[in-house]
């Protein structure tokens, strides 16, 4: 085992999922980690289930509990992660909900709630670290932020998700552009049909474009842990701006 080097990584939606999945191999890797998402007893779940690779799991992992749609959450988050750890290499704004249904019969509420989650709250984090990575020694960090192939090709009946991970695309680039100055490079990780709870309606079937029902191939969820790693092990001079990893037999190509 090599030893860690110890950089600072913020992961939002960390307490299960691909959140939690890429939270733990950081650790694995040697980052130091803050978990967040809402509920603290399941960050303290996530982070039990990341072993003690170094000896020391008290000081390369805590569980902040916030709420990334709200500003003042979002901005507590941040000085905590600055007065404990003096700066931010890594920002993974992974945290999102996925809610649909025919545009007409759809409740406001799920837009409202879909909008909070998938961009206000990147939004939010991406800004943050935007100013603590200005004005840290050394300047500069990554930001990876989960997009979805809904980001380029939406499913059916899912205006709040699709609409939400096409404006992540152009947060991903707008960001990219602003960050060259400042040795912060922004990239989007784009997954398609990885097996967890949220996916687990496709092994049943899930809506097709042309109005059948059918299930889905998924893939292991280390395929997008492994493209995770190798996106924030880069240096800062090096970025993957977009990059899509799917399950090789899923609808996608060709879909609709």
């Amino acid at each position: 085992m090599t030893a860690p080097h110890n950089k600072i990584a913020l992961i939002t939606g960390a307490s299960s999922g691909i959140g939690r999945a890429c939270a733990q191999a950081l650790v694995k890797d040697g980052w130091r980690v803050v978990f967040t998402g809402r509920r603290a007893d399941a960050l303290a779940e996530a982070i039990a289930g990341a072993g003690d690779p170094f000896g020391d799991i008290a000081t390369r992992a805590v569980g902040i509990p916030a709420d990334v749609g709200d500003p003042a959450s979002v901005a507590a988050l941040f000085a905590q992660i600055e007065q404990r750890f003096g700066r931010l290499d890594l920002l993974f704004n992974n945290a999102g909900i996925s809610a649909g249904g025919p545009i007409d019969e759809l409740p406001f509420e799920k837009w409202r709630d879909s909008v909070a989650a998938n961009l206000t709250g990147p939004f939010l984090c991406s800004q943050q670290a935007f100013k603590l990575m200005k004005r840290q020694q050394p300047i500069g960090g990554r930001i990876i932020n989960n997009g979805s192939i809904s980001a380029y090709v939406p499913r059916p009946f899912s205006v709040p998700y699709s609409a939400t991970k096409h404006a992540i695309t152009g947060l991903t680039k707008a960001c990219s552009l602003e960050g060259r100055a400042y040795d912060i490079a922004v990239g989007q990780i784009d997954i398609g049909n990885v097996a967890s709870d949220m996916t687990e309606k496709m092994v049943a079937g899930v809506p097709q474009a042309d109005g059948s029902i059918k299930p889905e191939p998924r893939m292991d969820m280390a395929n997008v842990v492994e493209t995770f790693l190798t996106m924030s092990r880069l240096p800062l001079s090096a970025n993957i701006l977009f990059t899509t990893v799917m399950a090789t037999k899923m609808p996608y190509v060709g879909r609709g």
